[in-house]
Order: structure tokens, then C-alpha cells, then sequence
């Protein structure tokens, strides 16, 4: 990755949590009440002067948080207006150990919320876990930040359990159990790993969506563990 890409998307990432900060204190402060929509895409890229692709992150962000939703075809909706006080300490990234530690829990949680997705999953559902990995390969080849997207995939996998306790895990959570990483090489193994367990779920195939996201977080595990030895550079 050159130079030159990592000050654009440092810039990018600036402007995506300036964005945030700014709906954010509007939903808190009431001016957005609960079930009213936000304005469009193209209208925040012409409010804020930013492209379409920054307004994507952020609006992933604030629905990380749990302050809204998007329902497909219709917009973006408050869904709270505030988010909700996690049990859990902040996850430091910049510590190997503390994002190990987050990976164990998930793949406890993740790993049979896969499998009953796959059992129970609504013909909405199955479309929101389809699209919600789409939108991921398209925020990466856009170069924008990861993690939005890829906590919007399995947050869709856990909505699909129907057990509404996993989707409150994973809120909990937040979006900071999912740490940014631009290394392209990652970010491709990303999209390969979530094309499986989306297909798992969509052929209804209990055992393979297990699998598949058993391999999608154990390999992270496997990859974080290896960094955390020196075998491998700090991703950018």
C-alpha cells in the first residue's frame, strides 16, 4: 500500500467520523426522533461536500452503534437515540491480546448463530445477509474502511437466528470487535470467508455454515496470534 493511499483513506476516515459525530449529537439531541429517516445519501454528500462512499461509512457506523437502520428501498430510520452502554471493556486494537480475546468470544457466538441462520432464516433475511456482503466487496474496492460493512454481515446473520439475544450480543459489542484493517490481502481472505458462510446460509446447510464461520474466525484468530508472534507486519 503506498503512501499516497494511506493519507487518502486516513483523510477519508477523518471525514466519516466527523459525519458521525454530527448525526450522532442530532439524534441524541432530538432534532432526528426515533422512527424518523435521515436524509438521503446524495442529500448528506451534498450537506457534508463528501462523496456518496463516505456517507456509506458513516452511516454503517452509526448503525453499529444501534442508532439506526437501513431498510432497503426506503432509507435510513432512527431506530434509538442512544446507544446502548456496553458490559464489556473498550477493545483496544492497538493491543494483539485484547482483539484475541474478543475473536475467542465471538467465535463461541458466532459460529451457532451461523447455524441456526441457516435453519431459520427468512426470505428477507437470507436477501439482507446477501446484500449485506455485497455492500462489503463494494466498500473495499471503493478503498473505504471495512469495518461498517463487515459488522453489518454478521449482525444480518445474527438478526437471521431470530433469537433477538444475539443481535443484542453483537450491539453490545459493537462495531470495535471487528478492528479496521487495510491490508489487501486480509481484506480479500474477508471477502472469500463471507461469500462461503452467505452461501451456507442461503442453501440452508446447517454443518456448512457452522464450518464456514468456524474458519472465518478462527482463521482471524490464527492471523492476529501470528502478528502477535512477529510473523507478520502490523496490517496498515
Amino acid at each position: 500500500m503506498t503512501t499516497a493511499t494511506l493519507i487518502v483513506r486516513r483523510a477519508r476516515g477523518s471525514l466519516v467520523k466527523r459525519i458521525i459525530g454530527e448525526l450522532r449529537g442530532a439524534i441524541l439531541a432530538g432534532q432526528y426522533a426515533v422512527g424518523d429517516k435521515l436524509p438521503s445519501q446524495a442529500e448528506l454528500a451534498e450537506r457534508y461536500q463528501v462523496s456518496r462512499t463516505v456517507v456509506r461509512e458513516a452511516i454503517a457506523g452509526l448503525q453499529a452503534d444501534g442508532l439506526v437502520e437501513p431498510q432497503q428501498g426506503a432509507g435510513v430510520f432512527v431506530t434509538s437515540r442512544m446507544a446502548p452502554a456496553s458490559p464489556f471493556g473498550a477493545l483496544d486494537v492497538a493491543r494483539v491480546s485484547s482483539i484475541l480475546e474478543t475473536l475467542e468470544l465471538r467465535a463461541a457466538v458466532e459460529v451457532e448463530a451461523a447455524g441456526l441462520a441457516a435453519l431459520r432464516r427468512s426470505p428477507a433475511q437470507e436477501e439482507a445477509i446477501v446484500a449485506a456482503h455485497k455492500a462489503l466487496v463494494s466498500q473495499i474496492a471503493d478503498g473505504g474502511s471495512s469495518t461498517g460493512a463487515d459488522f453489518a454481515f454478521h449482525r444480518a446473520i445474527a438478526a437471521a437466528t431470530n433469537n433477538r439475544r444475539f443481535v443484542e450480543l453483537l450491539d453490545l459489542l459493537g462495531a470495535s470487535a471487528i478492528p479496521e484493517i487495510m491490508r489487501q490481502g486480509y481484506l480479500d481472505m474477508i471477502i472469500e470467508e463471507h461469500r462461503a458462510i452467505a452461501y451456507a446460509i442461503s442453501a440452508g446447510d446447517e454443518a456448512a455454515a457452522r464450518e464456514a464461520m468456524r474458519i472465518h474466525v478462527r482463521g482471524s484468530q490464527r492471523r492476529y496470534r501470528q502478528l502477535l508472534h512477529g510473523d507478520l507486519a502490523q496490517p496498515a
